[in-house]
């Protein structure tokens, strides 16, 4: 898994300096994901980048549902090639196709839906996953939200609704990091025991104990495939650090939309060598 990692760490650093370049952005999520989204189209993902299509016939796709780590969800679709990487420099700038939460209208191959309110991405998913059975199309659908984002209702009706009706073709991850803008999940709305709730609602839950260890989330990303297609939908609960790989920006809920300074980027990216080319 060495090119995984190396391309783990060349994420961080995009992440990195596209929210310093314009003093704005989510870095915090976007640093505690990077490892899921590069095994998800690096490794676990049938995808071609190059014929990019909204309607992906026979091919895996994926819907990011907390759209404000778009700074991730970007670097990763830069270097895995569905644009080219010089782009990322013009996140959040006016008239670009990089805007803060990813739109449809601008047409930036990679993106199949706006996700600037959360809540939605997984009643999405369900819907492409059920076009997907109509059409005989046996690839998967892959959806990620934070546990945040959970506290909105229509995730319910959605995890409700993928069981009821043996949506058995999609895979919800969920980035258990017990962190969300205005402090710990715990204190702004208590989740309570996440595996018991999905289960309940009849989907099968894989816990992932590290979504920072890239070995561990492509294993489990193969278990979760294994089990499609047996009548039930597939929900990860992948526990992440926020601002993993930078030593000041983790354990906190701090640097959930917080971009760094000069000096702060400087001693980040010294925390993130890579044998990779920078934007």
């Amino acid at each position: 898994m060495t090119n995984l990692k190396n391309i783990c760490t060349q994420v961080r650093r995009d992440i990195l300096r596209m929210v310093h370049a314009v003093n704005s952005g989510h870095p915090g999520g976007s640093l505690g994901c990077t490892e899921f989204l590069v095994a998800l189209y690096f490794d676990a993902m049938k995808h071609n980048p190059k014929k990019f299509s909204m309607d992906a016939l026979n091919e895996d796709v994926f819907f990011l549902s907390n759209g404000h780590i778009s700074p991730l969800f970007y670097s990763v679709l830069a270097r895995a090639g569905y644009f080219n990487i010089d782009e990322l420099a013009t996140f959040r700038k006016l008239n670009s196709r990089l805007q803060g939460h990813p739109t449809t209208h601008e047409h930036l191959p990679g993106v199949r839906i706006a996700s600037g309110s959360l809540g939605q991405g997984l009643s999405v998913g369900i819907g492409a996953a059920l076009a997907k059975k109509l059409n005989n199309d046996s690839s998967l659908v892959y959806t990620l939200q934070g546990d945040g984002e959970l506290q909105e209702g229509q995730n319910w009706e959605a995890i409700m609704f993928a069981a009821a009706k043996n949506v058995d073709n999609i895979i919800a991850t969920v980035d258990v990091n017990g962190q969300q803008i205005d402090g710990s999940t715990n204190n702004v709305l208590n989740l309570g025991n996440l595996k018991q709730k999905w289960e309940a609602f009849g989907w099968v839950v894989l816990e992932l104990a590290d979504g920072n260890n890239i070995d561990l989330v492509t294993d489990t990303l193969k278990k979760a495939k294994a089990l499609t297609g047996n009548k039930k939908p597939i929900c990860i609960l992948m526990k992440t650090e926020m601002g993993n790989g930078v030593d000041f920006m983790m354990h906190s809920h701090k640097w959930h939309g917080v971009a760094p300074n000069n000096e702060q980027l400087a001693t980040a990216l010294s925390q993130l060598p890579s044998e990779l080319v920078d934007y």
